[in-house]
């Protein structure tokens, strides 16, 4: 068993085997939900098919194709324009008012035979269809009319006047439209027509009037819309021929005025000058802004005194590397001479005026070379002066020639579409007056409607079975379902997965008038329910190794779940086995032991905790060998004289006399007195009452117990019914003992 706070997880299963039980075990404990959405769903579905009026469907087919005329001869082969409205514009067409009372006007529905449309069918189901028309109804009055203020798309008089009344043929109409149903043939030109209705000589002539009235309809649409098509266009043709005369004059006329042939010669050279231009200026700005530099910086050093001579454009000058060259080569020779020769020695003076003559030679390279620059700067200052006028001067000329040449454009392109209209109105002309009595649908009647001799609706065994197979379906869907939002406990095996602790029995829940749970074991000594107590007691004997715990805490997480019953049920058992077996009410705040045993309740636990009697608190059951102490009077701090130092004393004194104590007590989740006498029983009994007591109370209750280091040795689950039991806890020796009596 599981000592510590943690709380394992359900294991998912091992093998497929583990996995079928756990499905069909949900099933057998929601068979009553599933059997009965089963039963629900087959009546509802047959008594559905046996009240719906049988129909009798007829069939036609026809083959529609769009007549194209010489268009279906392209590059040598036979080709068909593809058109996906094409089917469904006939569709529409087909089930139109026109087509539909065409075939009411040629079969006389409204009038001979009206009676198989207006006539009221016995239907029990006909009620919804007449309150819903209601509802629609209601809906758009509230829409259409009262949401508009006087004045607002209807006069005042008209508010008053009620709903138009819908005329007997317009309810034919809806009625054929609402039976009829048109679909194509896959992958073929073919469409099926059909229509349903419950006299099969009506369906076989609707259907096949169906198709002549829209034969009819199509010849009806090509006559009323050619004559009005040819005369509009021959005035469309006519207004079209003098607009293109009168742009034709005046593009004419623009033409002589601004000579367009040299305007057009213009546009093709200056594009070409406009580009070379503006490759000249890219040019000159680029060394302008080179010497632009150079200048500056020369004039900078000159105003702050600096050498200008390490400026580049100086200092990378051939002929000023030479001098430069020669003065250093002269100041070497007069230092040698100077070794030699004193100050005014001539070959000295000579040397000297060598290297003065040198210096003015530098000095006149440096101006000329400063000249220079200038010079080349104002040249390039001047040159991008002229292009960009070139440049600008060029721009000008072409805006103005394109000016002159967008109007051209715009009248030539005027003179373009008032031909092209022109033209395709004029050979539309003559095509349609080709044409004029030509098809353009073609229709062909395939197959014609047959007397249909059984009904297609209701398909009474196809119902049948979808009503079998929805009802089990659905049936375990929603027993899945509800086993997936009940969170409460009623299977052993459950507790034993989630928690790790043993179940050390169940107990059955008892059914039917005057049978008393307390005394039913006492009563029925060879019963199932007496059984289950007998092997809790041998799982609380065997539930340690060295020996059975002796003083038994029961409790459970709320109230009503059977706590009392189960705590004298197994006391009673304890004592079949011959052990000497008492049992302590511990719950003094709603004591139920007393009740049990039909005992009184004015001295007992209380008044020994509180030291206010000096009697015998212990009442004998000689006839069941139990003894019993009772709850006493409720004391304003129970949770205190639980733990206090004479309980202690009373539990070791009753242990040297008993074998078996067994303390009732108050829930685990409501107060604290369960926690309390947990730490000083040897073992603790949690019962669970099946389909009551849930996860999260267990889980809860469990935390708070493992908090105090109790000694759990297992659980009870009580009120196990057949379908919520473990097979190997309640089944098994359920049908044993069912056999034995």
């Amino acid at each position: 068993m599981q000592k510590n706070g943690s709380q394992p997880s359900v294991n998912p299963p091992g093998n497929q085997e583990i996995n079928l039980r756990y499905y069909f075990s949900v099933l057998r404990k929601r068979q009553t939900t599933v059997l009965t959405f089963f039963i629900i769903t087959v009546l509802v579905v047959i008594v559905a098919t046996f009240s719906i009026t049988p129909l009798y469907t007829a069939s036609s087919q026809v083959l529609i194709e769009e007549n194209l005329g010489d268009n279906t001869i392209e590059r040598g082969y036979s080709y068909r324009r593809y058109d996906p409205q094409f089917l469904d514009t006939q569709f529409k067409i087909i089930t139109s008012f026109n087509v539909v009372k065409r075939v009411i006007q040629r079969l006389h529905l409204n009038d001979k035979y009206r009676n198989y449309f207006l006539k009221k069918e016995k239907n029990q189901f006909l009620f919804l269809k007449s309150f819903k028309e209601k509802i629609i109804t209601l809906f758009d009055n509230m829409t259409s009319r009262d949401n508009l203020l006087p004045g607002e798309g209807f006069e005042d008089s008209d508010l008053l006047v009620g709903p138009e009344t819908i005329s007997d043929l317009e309810v034919i109409v809806e009625k054929i439209n609402d039976d009829l149903e048109i679909k194509p043939e896959r992958a073929t030109r073919i469409v099926n027509i059909t229509y349903s209705h419950r006299h099969p000589g009506m369906a076989k002539l609707v259907t096949n009037s169906l198709i002549s009235a829209y034969k009819e309809e199509l010849q009806e649409i090509k006559h009323s819309s050619s004559s009005d098509t040819l005369k509009w266009m021959t005035e469309k043709a006519e207004e079209e021929r003098k607009k293109l005369e009168d742009s034709e004059l005046a593009l004419q006329a623009y033409m002589r005025k601004n000579d367009i042939i040299t305007i057009e010669n213009k546009l093709a050279i200056y594009p070409q000058k406009l580009t070379e231009f503006s490759s000249q200026l890219s040019i000159v700005q680029a060394e302008r802004k080179k010497l632009e530099s150079v200048y500056f910086q020369i004039k900078a050093a000159k105003k702050r005194g600096e050498d200008i001579e390490t400026i580049p454009v100086i200092a990378d000058n051939a002929v000023l590397k030479l001098i430069r060259e020669k003065i250093y080569q002269a100041e070497q020779d007069i230092k040698q001479l100077s070794k030699t020769y004193g100050y005014k020695n001539p070959v000295m003076i000579k040397a000297k005026d060598e290297l003065k003559s040198l210096g003015r030679e530098k000095t006149i390279e440096i101006k000329r070379i400063v000249e220079s620059t200038k010079n080349a700067y104002d040249l390039i200052v001047t040159q991008e002066k002229n292009v960009t006028e070139l440049l600008n001067k060029t721009k000008n000329e072409v805006l103005n020639l394109n000016e002159k040449f967008v109007q051209y454009s715009i009248m030539q392109r005027e003179v373009n579409t008032n031909s092209v209209l022109y033209d395709t109105l004029t050979a539309s002309l003559k095509k349609a007056s080709v044409t004029v009595q030509s098809q353009r649908v073609n229709v062909w009647v395939v197959k014609e409607a047959s007397l249909p001799r059984y009904p297609s609706e209701p398909k009474k065994l196809i119902n049948l079975m979808l009503a079998i197979a929805f009802g089990l379906l659905g049936g375990v869907g929603l027993a899945f379902f509800i086993e997936y939002i009940d969170n409460t406990v009623h299977s052993p095996e459950e507790i034993e997965n989630r928690f790790g602790h043993t179940v050390l029995g169940t107990v059955e829940e008892l059914k039917g008038k005057g049978q008393e749970v307390e005394s039913f074991v006492r009563q029925n000594p060879l019963s199932p329910f007496a059984e289950s107590f007998r092997l809790i007691r041998s799982n609380i004997m065997f539930s340690s190794v060295d020996h059975p715990p002796r003083q038994i805490l029961l409790t459970s997480m709320a109230p009503s779940e059977g706590k009392s019953v189960t705590t004298v049920n197994i006391a009673r058992v304890l004592a079949q086995a011959n052990k000497k077996v008492i049992i302590v009410d511990c719950d003094m705040r709603k004591p139920r032991q007393h009740t049990l045993f039909g005992r009184p309740n004015s001295i007992g636990l209380s008044n020994y905790l509180t030291g206010n009697t000096k009697e015998n608190i212990i009442q004998l059951m000689r006839e069941e060998n139990i003894a019993l102490v009772t709850a006493g009077p409720t004391p304003p701090n129970p949770a205190e004289l639980i733990n206090s130092h004479k309980m202690k004393k009373l539990l070791a004194a009753l242990a040297k006399v008993y074998d078996f104590i067994l303390l009732d007590s108050p829930p685990v989740l409501s107060v604290t007195d369960s926690l309390t006498l947990s730490t000083l029983a040897e073992g603790t009994v949690v019962v669970v009452r099946a389909g009551e007591t849930t996860y999260d109370m267990l889980t809860s209750g469990i935390r708070k117990l493992n908090a105090v280091n109790a000694h759990l040795l297992g659980f009870v689950l009580n009120c196990v019914t057949k379908t919520s039991g473990g097979e190997g806890y309640y089944h098994g020796y359920h049908e044993y003992y069912s056999k034995n009596e």
